[in-house]
């Protein structure tokens, strides 16, 4: 197997990357500002860290390093983890994934504090004041003054291991603590903890954790094993359980609340330097990590910096943008880093793990690591689209992975999180990832294991997991029944509800599903199978009531449900009702069917789905197409969530791809911002927010999420003059593909002509198989509509109802 990322992910080794990206800098000897700027210095991490999730972090990671190493400043709650408005750090931790957290660092000097306090009482606790202006967060890098002691904090890591530095003033009261129990956004119970030293210069330890969220049904039962080593000894070890504190001990042990702080005489500016290797599967393993991917380094904490910036920057020249102001370029980047910062890598340097049963396994590749995160809810319109084309092998990963955890476990899970089965959102979304990266001939995995994984979960009903957390989706045995998802009595308004009943919006989501096993059953040449899917993908115009242009909840005797919070003014209700749709509304989700674009047209009709449309996004724009305070109904056009991300490029399939050109401008420019406080007003949610600004500033969208036997691309607004991609060698053809948008400006945003390798393009969408064998995509782009181009009734994409001839 080729390999994207080493063991340790370290370096991407495409061949010939690193000198066509030195000929490109250099060849123009006028070309100042590129040669002395690389795709990772645009990085900015610490943008849209103000309300964001405990996913979205300013501090270093690898791309989906299992340590996640970042700053921590709120009290336990949602959204908890790092808040830039707050002015006070309580430490540093080193997981920030989907409701894990654990091993927070925070050196200190003085008088011994072992509880962090309270955010907005600083000197209640060991937290310390901050300014954010000699605060620096890069691409492998965070560094600030911690004011109240006088420390200047580093942090830098590697795949599965932290690094720190700590530059304290002179003391003979210095510490660095080491807390097991803190605060984070889903919180967890600490069982059973204990730290005990090495020698004088290293510790070692694990914290037995709990996570009981029951709007998952998530039971997350998972051990943290650490080994921190110290470049300097430490005088003495002392520690707490609760509020004991204990001292001349050499261990401490206990649960509910544990950590150990490590006693220092320090020079002014004397530095020290702790590295933290993580496991999931035991303390050996925890110190074989950090070994393997330290050893090399010694306590140099600028060569592990060094490591961790080469490698982003690796991933990110893999597209070169030119032209674009530039915040443009800091928006992209930015977003591009996000793709791969926030999912997680949980197995081990040599591939050990632990299973959904808790049980020690071992990958036959260990370089094809076990990966998790929430759930692949609507991925398909973002991270899945990246992943497949720029570094295909991280798709393969995903698919080994998922697979892998479906041998053990006998289901695929939705994501997992340290490698759980949990029912969190709704529908089984990765079945198109599966498909999608099938589709494009990203094959290394048992491609037969893999239809009946997907084929499983599409027809067995969904159920307690005897390891713990639920499998399937819920609500499979009313949908196959009856052909939608009942309504009931049962039904709330997210996902939970009885075995047969559920929410209107499960219907689609599951059809889309259902249209992802179709058409791998299509490649794979099982017809029965095809037809059958087909069949069901067709289920969403079971749930549309053509007498007010809708979907709506329907009960199971056909009768259609009362609509919750209608006003009179159909115009101004902007969905009619949120119940029975997940995080959403009927507005919303009417145009939820990725598959079938054009059937959903037929059963609207043209005028009324652009009207509509257009509407919805007049006044969105009024929020920069975010609901605000998160309430998801209240909104037409809501990119700050997952339901419709797709809006803008839904004009492309009823004949005005030039109102596709404006909207997919409006929000990049205006949703997404460079700064702190409004980076994504929205949920950023692990690289889907910025999954789908990298392909829309590179002019391209999936609104099937590539899942068609033949997968293609639309066209949309390049954000930049040219953008050059550089294509995998071992699944693609290891050339470049080339997209120019000739005089493209926030004014000129429409498409006046396309040539597609040289020849005319007269259609808003090219195939996949186009793009991935080299070339060029060459756009005349103006600052008015050529209402002439793509707008014929045979250039629309394809989809269910409209297949290509």
């Amino acid at each position: 197997m080729k390999k994207i990322f080493d063991g340790a992910m370290r370096t991407i080794t495409i061949s010939a990357i690193s000198a066509l990206w030195v000929i490109f800098i250099f060849a123009d000897s006028g070309a100042v500002a590129a040669a002395a700027k690389n795709p990772a210095d645009y990085v900015d991490p610490l943008i849209g860290t103000s309300t964001s999730r405990w996913m979205l972090y300013p501090g270093p990671s690898m791309p989906f390093g299992m340590v996640k190493l970042s700053p921590d400043n709120q009290n336990q709650g949602w959204k908890a983890g790092y808040e830039y408005t707050i002015d006070n750090i309580a430490g540093f931790s080193h997981i920030h994934s989907w409701v894990m957290g654990g091993v927070l660092v925070m050196p200190t000097t003085g008088k011994l504090q072992t509880q962090p306090g309270d955010q907005d009482k600083p000197d209640e606790g060991y937290r310390s004041r901050i300014n954010h202006k000699n605060e620096i967060a890069k691409a492998g890098y965070y560094s600030v003054m911690l004011e109240d002691y006088g420390i200047l904090a580093e942090l830098t890591s590697t795949t599965r291991s932290g690094v720190h530095r700590y530059t304290f003033p002179e003391s003979d009261e210095s510490r660095i603590l080491f807390d097991l129990k803190i605060p984070t956004e889903y919180g967890y119970d600490l069982d059973w903890a204990s730290i005990r030293t090495v020698n004088d210069r290293e510790i070692e330890g694990f914290s037995i954790q709990q996570t009981y969220d029951g709007f998952s049904s998530l039971l997350n039962e998972y051990t943290v094993h650490f080994a921190a080593q110290f470049s300097k000894p430490f005088k003495a070890f002392g520690g707490w359980e609760n509020d004991k504190i204990h001292t001349g001990v050499d261990q401490v042990y206990g649960h509910g609340d544990v950590g150990c702080f490590l006693n220092f005489s320090t020079k002014k500016d004397e530095a020290i330097v702790v590295k933290v290797g993580i496991s999931l599967v035991s303390i050996d393993q925890a110190r074989l990590n950090l070994k393997k991917e330290t050893q090399e380094f010694g306590f140099d904490f600028d060569a592990v910096r060094r490591q961790n910036y080469e490698t982003w920057n690796n991933l990110l020249r893999l597209i070169e943008v030119e032209g674009g102001a530039e915040e443009d370029r800091i928006k992209f980047y930015t977003n591009f880093y996000r793709s791969y910062a926030a999912r997680t890598i949980w197995s081990d340097v040599n591939g050990r793990y632990v299973d959904m049963c808790e049980q020690i396994r071992q990958l036959d590749d260990p370089d094809s690591p076990i990966l998790g995160c929430d759930a692949f809810w609507n991925t398909f319109w973002n991270l899945n689209q990246l992943w497949a084309l720029v570094t295909p092998d991280v798709a393969n990963q995903w698919v080994r992975s998922l697979l892998e955890i479906y041998k053990h476990g006998g289901w695929l899970p939705k994501g997992p999180t340290g490698i759980e089965y949990s029912s969190i959102m709704v529908a089984s979304h990765e079945i198109p990832l599966i498909n999608s990266v099938f589709q494009k001939g990203i094959r290394d995995y048992d491609v037969e294991q893999a239809y009946r994984a997907v084929r499983h979960i599409q027809t067995t009903p969904g159920q307690a997991h005897p390891c713990g957390g639920l499998v399937g989706n819920r609500n499979l045995k009313g949908y196959m029944k009856h052909g939608y998802v009942p309504h009931g009595e049962g039904t709330m308004k997210h996902h939970f509800g009885m075995e047969n009943e559920g929410p209107v919006s499960n219907t689609l989501e599951y059809c889309y599903d259902d249209w992802n096993v179709a058409q791998m059953a299509k490649a794979l040449g099982r017809q029965d199978d095809f037809e059958y899917f087909t069949d069901r993908a067709f289920n969403y115009k079971n749930v549309f009531d053509p007498s007010i242009g809708y979907v709506r909840p329907k009960f199971a005797n056909g009768d259609w449900a009362p609509l919750d919070g209608v006003v009179a003014d159909k115009e101004e209700s902007w969905g009619w009702s949120g119940t029975g749709f997940i995080e959403g509304n009927s507005w919303q989700y009417t145009w939820f069917v990725p598959h079938d674009v054009h059937g959903l047209i037929q059963l609207m009709g043209k005028d009324e789905f652009n009207e509509r449309l257009e509407k919805g996004f007049v006044k969105s724009s009024e929020t920069n197409f975010n609901a605000e305070g998160d309430l998801f109904y209240n909104y037409p056009i809501n990119h700050g969530n997952q339901p419709n991300m797709q809006a803008a490029y839904l004009f492309n399939y009823s004949g005005m791809p030039w109102k596709t050109q404006y909207w997919a401008r409006e929000i990049m420019d205006k949703y997404y911002g460079d700064d702190p406080i409004d980076g994504w007003p929205g949920d950023e949610d692990q690289g889907q927010m910025g999954a789908w600004f990298v392909m829309s500033a590179i002019g391209l969208f999936e609104m099937d999420g590539g899942g068609s036997v033949d997968p293609f691309y639309e066209i949309g607004c390049p954000l930049f003059t040219k953008i050059t991609i550089h294509l995998d060698p071992y699944y693609y053809s290891g050339e470049t593909f080339v997209i120019e948008a000739r005089n493209a400006s926030q004014e000129n945003r429409y498409v006046q002509s396309a040539m597609l390798d040289g020849k005319p393009l007269n259609r808003p969408w090219f195939y996949h198989r186009d793009l991935v064998d080299g070339g060029s995509l060459v756009l005349e782009m103006g600052s008015t509509p050529n209402k002439d181009w793509g707008s014929g009734v045979e250039d629309a994409p394809p989809s269910l109802s409209k297949p290509v001839k």
